[in-house]
């Protein structure tokens, strides 16, 4: 059985798609929801990450485990901790959802810091272990939202500064591949969308598929750091938009592991778009 913890979130949930529909006996777990939040012959349980003796009846039994670091989420957990009873509830497989943020800004106290704690924990734990490393997610243009709906702009830092974009459902493909095939084991693999896109051209692409022009409005760093301040801490924020607006080299590559591990190129920001286009309209 594979146990995936954060099953209703931006990966876990295409994630436990992908998984039940290669036929793989799935548990997904969530703080919230219920078994009608997951596919058709899944199981759901509810559990808190926060609190991993929660998870040992979860854990017990289960073949591999998928978890993220903890260190961007809105209940921070040390995943060291739920190793330990994964490890004696006899999971002998798991895959991490780091950050590249781990290894291209290894000094920042937000990102390469506690990334790297988590991602030590996993290396020590004695378990066959991938841990995949994905940029910026294709889905942060949910933030965009409600402006496009009202006033169909878009405001964002930077706007002609590229960085790459990866699909949280290519994330989870690339998961799903790691938990239930061999070959994977000891992996560090960074995933990127396909080529380098600047704000203004992610705004036209939903222009595009909406049909509309969308209005693409120029924050400067101060105004976008007041905005992020509201639901991220401040050393999160500044490194953030140090990203954002002077990216290094290698937050700039395309990486070609997506295509190595699923035989096929990673999506687009346009094909995310199209495909989740109904909740800009």
């Amino acid at each position: 059985m594979i146990v995936v913890l954060g099953a209703t979130g931006n990966v876990g949930r295409p994630l436990v798609q992908a998984l039940a529909a290669s036929g793989e006996q799935v548990m997904a777990v969530s703080r919230r929801g219920s078994d009608a939040a997951v596919p058709a012959g899944v199981r759901h349980r509810q559990a808190d990450v926060t609190d991993p003796e929660s998870l040992r009846p979860v854990l017990d039994g289960a073949d591999a485990l998928f978890l993220h670091d903890g260190g961007g989420s809105a209940h921070p957990f040390n995943p060291r901790d739920i190793l330990d009873v994964a490890k004696a509830g006899g999971v002998g497989r798991i895959v991490l959802l780091s950050s590249q943020g781990i290894a291209t800004r290894p000094q920042s106290s937000s990102h390469g810091v506690v990334g790297r704690s988590g991602e030590d924990a996993v290396r020590q734990s004695g378990m066959d272990w991938t841990i995949l490393r994905p940029g910026g997610f294709s889905s942060n243009a949910y933030a965009w939202v409600e402006s496009v709906r009202s006033q169909r702009t878009v405001a964002a830092p930077f706007g002609d500064v590229g960085l790459t974009t990866i699909n949280p459902a290519d994330i989870a493909e690339v998961a799903a591949a790691a938990l239930s095939e061999d070959g994977h084991a000891g992996q560090f693999y960074e995933l990127t969308g396909p080529a380098l896109s600047t704000p203004r051209q992610r705004a036209e692409a939903i222009g595009d598929a909406l049909g509309e022009p969308i209005r693409f409005i120029e924050q400067t760093r101060d105004e976008a750091r007041a905005q992020m301040l509201q639901f991220m801490p401040e050393p999160v924020v500044e490194t953030t938009l140090d990203i954002l607006g002077e990216p290094n080299p290698a937050e700039q590559r395309i990486s070609p592991d997506v295509e190595r591990v699923l035989g096929r190129a990673p999506r687009t920001f346009a094909d995310w778009v199209r495909r989740h286009i109904a909740a800009f309209r």
